[in-house]
């Protein structure tokens, strides 16, 4: 018996069968590109296999130079590629596992100057314009598409997916928006939907029968001139008659300013989409999109509206999210939040992708826990990010470890970002760490304020700081006026705001402090709340955004000349600012703070800081940042005592829970 039996049941595909309805979606890591990386990439996909996976579905590959995401980034073009791959298709073999290679053309959104789409048109986040493809050309790509399919094949893959969503290649010639020719691959409906057909049919012929193939249809597009329903329906049904064996859902291009896949985005949010086009095909369909718990995957399942759940964050952010869920273990496994900060933000910047709440995801040939050879007794104070992993760490390899918490919460600083709208899922990364403070057998003290002689008493062989930050207060004549008070007031006392608010300080907080002081309540999750805020229909079209209006008259400022929000993630930092706008968050760059007082808060900005101006508001909450707590470490040391400083205990820059994270588990790992 099982709390998720629709979930764990198995798909008979009628030539093979999945062991379970979990899909591990593409998630390019970076450790696609390099060839010295391919062992670390078949141990990333083996872990995976290993906790339960069903089906794991390859980052994108190109099918040829053209279709490259950026200069000398992955594709599958040659018998030596084949080779090393054969190391990754073993390697989930050997663990019972099954795996599909994404065939990803950039098109347009190719980060180099040799792209190629339907026609010449410039993407909106790309400075490159590509070339529009010959007749010749187009069915140049099509071969290259088949022969990177048969590539597969003979690399030990199970599959492949059809990358044909998102404002890819193929979802180029879909959409009018993007292809305006008039020969045989545009025009009409029915010409733009040639070249994804051709694909798959000319696939499915060099591949026979016994195959995966998984086609990644565009489904809610999000963009102007986009895809009819009645077409994206059509689309489905010719690429089910020309062999797909499966068909998963995208949502949105690349370049939508509707959010997709951040922490505000309501789970499950787009599955109304895949189950209005399932009843059109007969094979199955996958849902996708902030799916990320097993109770969210079984209810979308058992109300028939997909056959198969697709997540590709989640399990990086804990690989064994299907046997947790086998063994009635839901309650232990790492959600993904959603933050992006590791994952999509990283490959952005062209770094490798990890997970802030998980920094072993594709690292684990690099950061190994192994059971320690011998138990010591390790201090951890602080039960913020930084300390949690640590502690959570150190108890998994067999320490003997005592957690100290000086509130009656452990959280820190994940306490204070869940209670902002649109990130209440950073309180499953503090159940996660809760119950795995529980199975590791950590001692945890809440409300202890421990001090430095009770910590030399204790006899500890390691000691661990992670007792994080203190709102820094600038030199404001006026600082200590009763208007003021400190995000921490605010947001995690519950301080009373008034109608008028400034915020001293634009970064990360400043902009959550914004948003929480812009929402009534907290209904960023509510789903039809969401979709009102950002203009999406119950049948996933576009619509007029009508979000609420603010409650409060907010002033957002900071010292820096230049946009605010530049230094936001880059997946998420639009959708920060855009909801900032849409409550009419006033913000003011280049500003100097003259003073505090009764009036408000006065201010000069402009050039050289010449026009005065007085904010009349009620309060004012300061977000200009920290300052390191690490009041203990000096006694300690001089007491000769091995002490390990961590999170914002280390450093105080704008608050980082990747770093602490990442910090608290590799030095756990160490000891």
């Amino acid at each position: 018996m099982t709390e998720y039996p629709t979930l764990l049941s198995t798909v008979d595909l009628g030539f093979t069968t999945l062991r379970n309805r979990v899909v591990m979606g593409s998630m390019h890591t970076g450790l696609e590109d390099r060839a010295a990386d391919v062992p670390k990439l078949a141990a990333y996909f083996a872990e995976r296999a290993r906790g339960g996976v069903g089906l794991i579905i390859t980052g994108g590959y190109a099918p040829n130079r053209t279709g490259w995401l950026k200069p000398f980034a992955s594709k599958l073009t040659t018998d030596a590629e084949v080779r090393r791959h054969r190391q990754i298709t073993k390697a989930v073999h050997d663990e019972g596992g099954k795996i599909a290679l994404q065939i990803l053309h950039a098109g347009r959104y190719a980060y180099h100057p040799f792209s190629a789409s339907a026609s010449a048109i410039k993407a909106p986040i790309n400075p490159f314009r590509p070339r529009a493809l010959s007749d010749r050309g187009v069915r140049a790509q099509i071969r290259d598409f088949v022969n990177c399919a048969v590539l597969a094949k003979e690399a030990g893959y199970d599959g492949v997916e059809i990358m044909g969503s998102e404002g890819y290649f193929i979802n180029q010639f879909l959409a009018p928006r993007t292809n305006k020719r008039t020969d045989q691959w545009g025009g009409t409906p029915e010409n733009r939907r040639r070249l994804a057909v051709e694909i798959v049919r000319r696939t499915r012929q060099a591949v026979g029968s016994d195959f995966i193939i998984v086609y990644r249809l565009s489904m809610a597009e999000f963009v102007e001139d986009g895809q009819t329903w009645d077409e994206i329906v059509a689309l489905g049904k010719e690429v089910e008659a020309a062999g797909a064996t499966i068909i998963n859902t995208g949502i949105g291009w690349h370049e939508a300013r509707v959010p997709t896949i951040v922490t505000s985005v309501p789970r499950a949010a787009f599955t109304s989409v895949t189950a209005r086009f399932k009843p059109h095909v007969s094979i199955p369909v996958v849902a996708t999109n902030r799916i990320n718990m097993p109770q969210v995957a079984e209810e979308i399942l058992a109300r028939g509206d997909a056959d198969l759940v697709s997540m590709a964050r989640p399990m990086l952010a804990d690989p064994d999210w299907v046997r947790k869920a086998e063994q009635d273990r839901a309650d232990e496994i790492n959600t993904c939040i959603a933050c992006n900060q590791a994952c999509l933000d990283h490959v952005f910047k062209n770094q490798k992708a990890s997970c802030m709440v998980n920094p072993r995801a594709a690292r684990e040939t690099e950061l190994v826990l192994l059971p320690t050879r011998r138990a010591k007794r390790v201090a951890v104070v602080g039960a913020g990010p930084a300390g949690l992993s640590a502690a959570v760490t150190a108890g998994q390899r067999g320490h003997e470890v005592d957690l100290f918490e000086a509130r009656p919460a452990i959280g820190g600083q994940f306490d204070i970002a869940s209670r902002i709208p649109g990130k209440e899922e950073f309180t499953e990364t503090i159940r996660y760490y809760t119950r795995q403070l529980e199975v590791t057998g950590v001692k945890v003290h809440l409300d202890k304020k421990v001090t430095a002689e009770e910590l030399i008493d204790g006899g500890y062989d390691e000691i661990v700081l992670a007792t994080g930050v203190t709102p820094r207060m600038p030199a404001i004549p006026g600082i200590d006026h009763q208007k003021v008070m400190s995000y921490v007031d605010v947001v995690r006392h519950g301080k009373p705001v008034g109608e008028k608010v400034a915020i001293i300080g634009a970064g990360g907080i400043g902009v959550d402090v914004s948003e929480f002081l812009t929402h009534s309540e907290s209904p960023t999750l509510d789903l039809p709340a969401w979709q009102a805020e950002w203009g999406v229909d119950d049948e996933g079209a576009l619509a007029k955004p009508k979000p609420d209006p603010s409650p409060r008259q907010v002033f957002l400022l900071q010292r820096k000349e230049g946009r605010i929000g530049a230094g936001l993630g880059k997946t998420t930092g639009w959708v920060h600012r855009a909801a900032l706008k849409a409550k009419r968050v006033e913000q003011i760059p280049g500003v100097n703070y003259e003073r505090i007082d009764d009036e408000g808060l006065h201010i000069t900005f402009g050039k050289e800081r010449s026009k005065p101006r007085t904010l009349a508001v009620d309060n004012v909450v300061i977000c200009a940042g920290q300052e390191s707590h690490r009041d203990l470490a000096e006694t300690l040391r001089a007491a000769g005592q091995s002490v390990h400083l961590i999170g914002g205990a280390d450093v105080a820059a704008e608050l980082d829970a990747k770093r602490a994270i990442d910090q608290g588990t590799r030095l756990a790992a160490g000891l």
